[in-house]
């Protein structure tokens, strides 16, 4: 069996532990390798690397670094297809989504790549007479991420390019449950030149996400997962004084009006609800139908049924399985709540069965009609290919329903109405915002803006603010003499 590595100090080594995580194939329960829980001693050798890289690091001159990253993103789109099938194997995703995955974290090392004008500061001459004010950014020392199962290309891709490519250095904390993808991109960054030091990659579980979270000198946290977590890390990262972005759980609605196009709403919102087993953070969850639009419900559940999921390289599978057991008896117990609470389920993805994979963790899609908000399928994160619609009259009503959510990371609305859109995108409370696009996710030189529950801390992720999140602004003000003083001490704050 397979023992994944650790990648410290620039080497790729295997773990002095006793304590090891299997990562299974989720179609099929094959043991794909061992994931260590790296040991007190390598966690602090891994730490004291980045910090002693990153004295040298951050004096590198930012074209070099931005030069890394465009070999750094040659070499990804060199082993795009090869990465996809890495993480079709161990996230069970299919090989058209996996690609995707892929894809969309190579768009972030391309912006990385923009780094000297990301990183240029501001001057104003004469802020008194013959006093110069301007202001650099700078990198903040030894950064850390945590990253979750469900996209383990594209959210370390989201992290550790923009913070090396500022100046930090970096320690990734993959998930346990899928590291394969992750090393082998830490493999093409080393090809791509890195220097020794600047990454550094640990696995493990709580005890490993803690010595992060712990460790006085380790100055940011990164963080993507669920809502549990997702507090505990910004209240233990932030409590310990560090920088913090946490990116939590989300329940996301699509509004669909009655002028839509009706065929683009279903086809939208099938793929939306149901791809990748439902498992992204910006799936959408629930659809709201407004006032006649309710009458499509019946044609949304007969495309639904014509979606089957399977292997990864079966090419007629709309998505993979699950991640795990556990997650899928979690699902399962949700639509059995969703039932006993009293919604309709219009099609029931329990029992479902693909041929040849007898042991894998599969879900059909599933639909609910008759949704309330005091249901357990409405107020909790499903993480799965579960799609709960709810009727309300006006758009006001979907605004309102929407906003009373405790979660604000994306949301679309179907129409023709400029008005409407105008209204809903302007009244809306939520971060990402779609118009007749079901997933608004932005690319990278926009930034990933989940709001209230869904996002704890300042700064998002990628774009400008993922560069604010990992810099400091120094201000300089300075005055250079050309001729003696013409007055005598100044005691004020006044400049003169």
């Amino acid at each position: 069996m397979q023992g994944v590595s650790l990648f410290i100090d620039g080497e790729f080594i295997q773990s002095q532990t006793d304590q090891w995580i299997e990562v299974t194939n989720p179609a099929t329960q094959a043991v794909l390798a061992k994931a260590p829980c790296a040991t007190e001693s390598e966690m602090k050798r891994a730490y004291e690397s980045a910090r002693q890289a990153f004295e040298i690091w951050k004096e590198t001159p930012v074209s070099e670094r931005a030069r890394l990253m465009m070999r750094y993103q040659a070499l990804l789109k060199e082993h795009h297809d090869e990465l996809a099938e890495i993480l079709s194997q161990e996230t069970g995703k299919t090989f058209e989504d996996a690609k995707g995955d892929v894809w969309r974290g190579i768009e972030v090392v391309e912006h990385a790549a923009n780094i000297p004008s990301l990183m240029m500061g501001e001057t104003v001459e004469n802020v008194a007479r013959e006093i110069d004010s301007y202001s650099y950014i700078q990198p903040l020392g030894v950064c850390a991420g945590i990253t979750p199962f469900n996209f383990p290309a594209m959210i370390p891709l989201w992290m550790f390019p923009l913070a090396i490519a500022c100046g930090n250095t970096f320690i990734l904390k993959p998930s346990e449950q899928d590291p394969l993808t992750p090393m082998r991109l830490a493999e093409l960054f080393v090809e791509a030149g890195a220097p020794k030091g600047v990454l550094q990659v640990l696995h493990g579980a709580k005890q490993q996400v803690d010595f992060l979270l712990d460790h006085p000198d380790i100055r940011a946290i990164s963080f993507v997962g669920s809502v549990p977590v997702g507090q505990y890390i910004y209240e233990t990262g932030t409590r310990n004084m560090k920088r913090v972005q946490s990116f939590a759980g989300a329940k996301n609605h699509m509004v669909i009006m009655p002028d839509a196009d009706k065929q683009q709403v279903i086809n939208n919102l099938v793929g939306a609800s149901v791809g990748a087993a439902g498992q992204r953070c910006m799936a959408i969850s629930v659809a709201v139908f407004v006032g006649q639009a309710r009458e499509w419900i019946p044609e949304l559940k007969e495309a639904m049924s014509q979606v089957r999921p399977g292997a990864w390289n079966d090419a007629g599978a709309s998505y993979g399985p699950v991640i795990s057991a556990k997650a899928k008896t979690r699902i399962e117990h949700l639509i059995q709540q969703g039932v006993d609470e009293g919604a309709s389920l219009d099609l029931d993805g329990r029992g479902c069965v693909v041929e040849g994979y007898p042991d894998g963790h599969w879900i059909g899609p599933t639909l609910f009609s008759g949704v309330t908000t005091d249901m357990a399928i409405y107020r909790e994160e499903i993480f799965g290919p579960v799609l709960a619609c709810m009727e309300v009259e006006s758009l006001q009503d979907a605004v309102e329903l929407i906003n009373q959510s405790p979660y604000g990371n994306g949301t679309s609305i179907f129409t023709s109405s400029g008005g409407a859109a105008r209204r809903f995108q302007h009244a809306i409370q939520v971060g990402q915002v779609g118009i007749n696009i079901p997933i608004p996710v932005p690319l990278p030189f926009f930034s990933f803006t989940g709001w209230k529950g869904s996002f704890y801390g300042d700064q998002h992720a990628y774009g400008k603010q993922a560069v604010r999140f990992y810099t400091e602004t120094k201000t300089v003000t300075a005055r250079w003499f050309t001729s003696e003083p013409v007055s005598g001490p100044n005691f004020s704050i006044q400049m003169r």
